[in-house]
């Protein structure tokens, strides 16, 4: 059963949410939100990505409503307000990356217990479109999907990739797969880094908004992955690259300086895409939602427009 839950609406500058506490079958807490349209074309879903919370695509979010779309938001297990799997909260931590999938199951279970309007669509981010392509390839209720800078693939140096498979296998076989990630930071990137080296956006407006939800709302932070995150999060992107995409309509976003995702794994998932498109966003970073308002209006005009061709 769902109840309520805190929102920071002050901070997501986006429509009218109500935020729902959900219990995953495994009995994860994680946190919903959910804006409604009065048009009722249908329902996006958003998939977030690592480290990132509903708040974060409230402005997003405002777009879809604007457009006639009700909005699904979620914070997955060990992010956001969701509970942490980890002693040190700051830790990204997952036990197994298909644990992700309970909580997608418990957002459609909502969806479908609210009678939420139809056709259905997915809009994933990042390790969201690591998560929604699992769900997709598993069978859902998505008549499309869009994705951006989709985490199919982690962008590792060559000579470390070796290391980025062996080390996190040894620390979870001695019980320390709980341990951050070599490499990584235990403190939030947007509170931690400058604007002018980070990966996530080339806009400075758009970056400081990222910093003002984590310094007013500390509990949104999160840290570096754990190894047994990035040990889970690699075998599932080679588990997903031996699958075939699903046969569904797909957009695929990605910005032209991208240096977190591989972006060869992208471009070979969506060269072989039956119905997909892949499009290149001059100029972008890692986050193409959270750049200037120019390329949002871009991005979600384009998932709008193929949302909308789809009737009720």
């Amino acid at each position: 059963m769902a109840e309520p839950a805190p929102y920071r609406d002050d901070l997501a500058e986006g429509p009218d949410t109500q935020a729902f506490w959900l219990r995953t079958s495994d009995g994860v807490r994680i946190r919903l939100g959910h804006a409604a349209s009065k048009d009722a074309k249908g329902t996006v879903f958003i998939l977030p990505g690592r480290s990132e919370y509903i708040e974060k695509y409230g402005r997003t979010v405002k777009d879809f409503v604007r457009a006639g779309f009700d909005v699904l938001t979620v914070d997955w297990r060990g992010q956001g307000l969701a509970d942490r799997l980890c002693a040190d909260p700051m830790v990204g931590h997952v036990g197994r990356f298909l644990d992700f999938q309970k909580d997608w199951s418990a957002v459609c279970a909502f969806a479908r217990k609210r009678d939420l309007p139809r056709p259905w669509h997915m809009l994933a981010h990042s390790m969201g479109g690591c998560i929604g392509l699992r769900a997709l390839m598993s069978g859902s209720d998505m008549a499309s999907v869009v994705f951006t800078g989709p985490m199919w693939g982690i962008r590792i140096a060559a000579y470390l990739r070796p290391a980025a498979w062996l080390l996190p296998r040894v620390a979870i076989a001695l019980g320390q797969g709980h341990r951050l990630a070599p490499g990584t930071s235990i403190k939030s990137y947007p509170a931690s880094e400058p604007f002018e080296q980070n990966l996530l956006t080339s806009d400075p407006e758009m970056f400081d908004y990222m910093r003002r939800h984590v310094e007013a709302e500390p509990k949104f932070g999160l840290g570096g992955p754990s190894l047994s995150w990035l040990s889970s999060a690699l075998a599932e992107c080679d588990a997903l690259a031996a699958m075939p995409s699903p046969a569904i309509p797909a957009l695929c976003f990605v910005g032209s300086n991208e240096r977190i995702v591989d972006t060869t794994c992208i471009r070979e998932r969506m060269t072989n895409w039956k119905g997909g498109k892949l499009l290149l966003v001059d100029g972008a970073e890692h986050e193409v939602l959270m750049e200037g308002a120019n390329t949002r209006r871009q991005v979600t005009g384009a998932a709008v427009s193929l949302f909308s061709s789809f009737k009720a």
